[in-house]
């Protein structure tokens, strides 16, 4: 038995938030009945409050045939053979142990390709605090999870990427408790992802256990943000959760803009208010952050919030009223030298910091929610961030489970990361194709988003419609649900050039800001190749590729950004080219070693020269 010690209060510096609708809280009930049974809307701020981490080493048996659901001898139960005559065929041990958050697959060389069900344990010693509510919080489990205390069942949620938590007032003993956590990562064809997907699949409890200790009524969300379209008016949404959380009154405070105000909660226990201000605003050249709280007579919840403005206008986005060049990048959760999930802050500064120094002012986080380290530490680092739910390419259209899944894990999304200055963009889906029930699926997805959350811009990757006699031509109908049209193209990889680059041209049937989402092909470090031989898997064609790629992106008028395919090597089961591949993604600008290959240096000269253009006009604006 491990003995847990609470530690108080913990402060992250975070970032600025997107106003809460009033519809928001009906449609996250909706999102959750539809895809998890038991588990709960988890409470905002994680980072920020009272938590006893629950992380660590947690024992772990693999369940290849699912026998731990036996009801003689379920696994949950942990149970020990009570004389000399009983059988009982599994046990826990310290043996066989997987550190938590992290992925089974890279902890042990057999659980590499396992894809299924595997049982977690974790024996904990708690002092009970009366008047206290007691919550258990999952920062995500991949991608079926299965909740039991002391042996007591308290549900089950699906999305392997977003938090859940169940309270577990009363069901937390004075002293030793039993947590037993069933995941499973097995793919199946009405899931999101579905069965098809170019990365690795890795199963576990890959995000924080925490348990949050809160008073009997307490801040369950706090937004705050500017009012959509203005520089100078911020709002701020509340949500109590509790028996005492009508007329409960919610002191907020910035105290560098001198601001402080109390509130009073209405029967829902909801409130809202306005303010202004001559903020400084957020921005990937001064990502500012002010310090805000949220005070009642019991608690206080404390953020580090940026304030700015996204807009779509035309066919510019602007940030901050002025229009921005999003010089982007998309990578993967992934540390390609440890060949694992990233997890923790760690890894977030890692990743983040390898954008910073191609140049970038933007990252697309691909194709799932990351932990949370990464839109929080890209509000310190000054990064713009798009993030995307795993809607990827096939999944089951019409099926109203799947569409459930997929609302779901959008809502819990929102939900977590509002207050990130850092994210502009929420992206519905990636490479899907065009059908009447995909268009209505994902339409559905825009539309809920902006529900949630009216403050960001709503975006999907998308395939380009036709290439031919050199015009490219971006007419998918999904476009006239989203603020920013995005498009994944491999011309010189995938699809062969027509003419030159400076022969191509783009043709998009609605005029809103263009952003490529994806483009480039793959070389393996080291192999220089040949620059005019693409199946040569060489650093000198990717580095070709890269500069005729800019040469015809360049020449787009919409053009509103570019984030290539991708920072680092990744692994992928369906990449079977042994001498080059070898379960290996090469796309990448790093090798899985931290190695950088010449289409780097093609790609941060681009974005010096964006820099440079940028603080240019700032001078002639100013």
């Amino acid at each position: 038995m491990i003995e847990i010690r609470r530690h108080g209060q913990k402060t992250m510096e975070a970032g600025r938030g997107g106003m809460k609708c009033t519809t928001f809280i009906l449609m996250a009930a909706v999102f959750l009945a539809g895809a998890a049974a038991g588990a709960q809307a988890f409470m905002t701020g994680v980072p920020n409050r009272t938590v006893t981490p629950l992380n660590g080493k947690w024992q772990y048996l693999v369940d290849i045939r699912e026998a731990g659901y036996n009801t003689r001898t379920p696994f949950y139960k942990n149970l020990n053979p009570r004389s000399d005559g009983e059988l009982v065929e599994y046990k826990f041990t310290d043996q066989q142990t997987l550190d938590v958050p992290g992925d089974w697959n890279s902890q042990s060389e057999r659980l590499d390709l396992y894809e299924g069900l595997v049982w977690y344990k974790r024996d904990f010693t708690y002092a009970v605090h009366p008047g206290r509510r007691l919550f258990l919080y999952f920062g995500a489990a991949n991608s079926k999870a299965e909740v039991w205390l002391n042996g007591q069942a308290l549900g089950r949620h699906e999305g392997g990427f977003t938090p859940f938590q169940f309270e577990v007032t009363g069901k937390v003993q004075e002293g030793p408790n039993l947590l037993v956590v069933a995941v499973n990562d097995r793919r199946a064809a009405e899931a999101v992802p579905a069965l098809q997907y170019d990365w690795w699949n890795y199963g576990g409890l890959t995000g924080d256990v925490f348990l949050i200790e809160t008073p009997e009524t307490f801040i369950d969300e706090a937004r705050v943000g500017l009012v959509k379209g203005s520089l100078a008016e911020a709002e701020v949404s509340l949500e109590l959760d509790g028996p005492a959380k009508a007329g409960k009154i919610v002191t907020v405070t910035v105290p560098e803009l001198n601001f402080k105000r109390t509130v009073s909660m209405d029967a829902d226990g909801k409130a809202a208010l306005r303010f202004t201000g001559r903020f400084r605003l957020w921005s990937p050249s001064d990502p500012y952050l002010y310090d805000v709280a949220f005070s009642t007579d019991e608690e206080t919840l404390r953020d580090r919030v940026g304030f700015r403005s996204i807009e779509a206008k035309g066919e510019r986005i602007l940030l901050n009223g002025r229009p921005v060049f999003l010089r982007g990048i998309c990578m993967h959760e992934e540390v390609p030298q440890r060949r694992s999930r990233a997890n923790g802050e760690a890894d977030a500064r890692l990743l983040l910091g390898w954008a910073k120094e191609l140049g970038c002012n933007f990252v697309r986080l691909a194709h799932y929610p990351y932990h949370e380290s990464f839109p929080r530490l890209a509000d310190e680092m000054g990064l713009l961030v798009w993030e995307e739910i795993p809607v990827y390419q096939r999944i089951d259209f019409e099926n109203a489970g799947t569409l459930a899944v997929a609302r779901n894990m959008l809502g819990e999304l929102i939900r977590r990361d509002a207050n990130r200055a850092s994210v502009i963009i929420w992206s519905v889906g990636n490479e899907t194709p065009i059908t009447p029930a995909r268009t209505k699926f994902l339409t559905t997805l825009a539309e809920d988003a902006r529900r949630a959350d009216g403050t960001r811009l709503v975006s999907a990757a998308l395939y380009f419609g036709d290439y031919k006699d050199g015009v490219i031509t971006i007419d998918d109908p999904l476009s006239a649900a989203l603020d920013v049209v995005s498009v994944n193209e491999y011309i010189g990889w995938y699809y062969g050039w027509q003419g030159a680059p400076k022969d191509n041209r783009w043709k998009v049937a609605v005029p809103k800001p263009l952003l490529m989402t994806e483009f480039g092909g793959e070389a393996l470090y080291g192999n220089p190749g040949r620059a005019d031989a693409l199946n040569s898997w060489g650093e000198e064609y990717q580095a070709e590729l890269y500069r005729r790629q800019l040469e015809m992106l360049t020449r787009i008028p919409s053009l509103c950004g570019t984030a290539p395919w991708i920072l680092a090597d990744f692994r992928s089961p369906v990449r079977s080219q042994l001498t080059f591949q070898n379960g290996w993604n090469r796309k990448g600008l790093i090798s899985e070693r931290g190695q950088k290959k010449k289409a780097w240096g093609v790609m941060a000269e681009f974005y010096r020269q964006k820099a440079r253009e940028e603080a240019e006009s700032k001078k002639v604006l100013k």
